[in-house]
This record gives structure tokens, C-alpha cells and sequence, in this order.
């Protein structure tokens, strides 16, 4: 199969791409010590996660590039960001270790599910809010960590929290029928 440079270069992708190479500053801010800059610059790589969806709906640039490396960027936009938050103490163990293993379980899933042989398909709609949420909710408690003035995100972080962790493990249990009926034809699902 010919791969067109046109489903490739699309701004979609660009803004994908761009996302993944502002990661490390993200990581760069939190080494120095910069907390607030830090939990900024994760939050908007979090808020941008729905600008490359749109652009490529609207302009009418669906890749599969894009459809395969969006998650993969919106995965690792997740693990750094916890993790260096978990890192420099900025978010609570427990909340950064549940996010991480939900995260985790759902990538793990779909990986081994693909190499089974899965037909990709798109995330729920819960599944959306559930990373909209998260994506809200660590930024604004890392924010908040360092007290003062800050504390509003703290509390306003929180707010997004707890139903983003609730409904991001809900969605992640509902994933298991679906990859399974996503699943390409096999000897046992054959057999009576």
C-alpha cells in the first residue's frame, strides 16, 4: 500500500506533532522548580487535545496517521505529565498511581488487542469526557500544590477530579466488550 505524502503532512498532524514536541518543556518547567509554569504548559497540551480532531474533521484531513498517533501523543501527554507531576510531588500519590494504572490497563488493552487482529474504533463518548476531565483536573491540582494564591485550582481541580477518575474507570471496564467485538474473526468465537 502507497502511503500519499497528503494523508501524512496534514495541519491535524502538525498540531499532534506539535503537542509531543512541547512535552519535554513541560518537564523542563517542573526540573527548575516552576510549578505554576509547569502545570500551565501541561494544561495546554491537555486543553489543545481536541484541536486536532476538529481540524482534521473540518478541513476534512482524517489520516490514519493521525487516527493511530493522536492516542499515542494524548498516552504520553498522560504518563510524563503524572509522572513528573507524581515526580516533584506536585499531585497526591494515590490520584497519580490511579490515573497511571487505568491509563496503563486501556493501553496495554489496545495494544494486545491490535496485535490480535482488532479493528481499530473511536473512543466513546464518556471516554472523551473522561479525558477531558483528568486532562482538566491534574494540571489545576498541580497548580494548586503550591498553595497561596493558587489554591482556587487546587479546589477547582478537585471538582474535576473525582468524577474524571470515576467515570475514566468506568469507561475503561466498558472498553473490554467492545475490543472484544472488535475482534477479527477467531477459532473461539466460532465454536458453540
Amino acid at each position: 500500500m502507497r502511503v500519499r505524502r497528503s494523508d501524512v503532512v496534514t495541519l491535524p498532524n502538525g498540531v499532534t506533532l506539535l503537542r509531543l514536541c512541547l512535552l519535554p518543556f513541560y518537564v523542563l518547567l517542573m526540573s527548575d522548580g516552576r510549578i505554576v509554569a509547569g502545570a500551565f504548559m501541561l494544561g495546554s497540551l491537555g486543553a489543545t487535545d481536541w484541536v486536532d480532531g476538529y481540524l482534521a474533521r473540518r478541513f476534512n484531513q482524517v489520516s490514519e496517521l493521525g487516527k493511530v498517533l493522536d492516542p499515542v501523543v494524548d498516552r504520553l501527554v498522560f504518563f510524563v505529565g503524572v509522572s513528573t507531576a507524581l515526580y516533584y510531588s506536585g499531585i497526591p500519590l494515590w490520584f497519580g498511581v490511579a490515573i497511571l494504572v487505568r491509563e496503563g490497563f486501556v493501553a496495554l488493552l489496545m495494544l494486545i488487542a491490535t496485535l490480535f487482529g482488532m479493528q481499530r474504533f473511536g473512543v466513546t463518548y464518556w471516554g472523551k469526557w473522561a479525558t477531558f476531565l483528568l486532562l482538566g483536573a491534574v494540571p489545576w491540582v498541580l497548580a494548586g500544590s503550591e498553595g497561596g494564591v493558587w489554591q482556587i485550582f487546587w479546589v477547582l481541580g478537585w471538582i474535576l477530579a473525582v468524577p474524571g477518575l470515576i467515570l475514566s474507570y468506568i469507561t475503561a471496564v466498558q472498553y473490554i466488550p467492545m475490543v472484544r467485538a472488535h475482534m477479527g474473526p477467531s477459532e473461539y468465537r466460532k465454536s458453540p
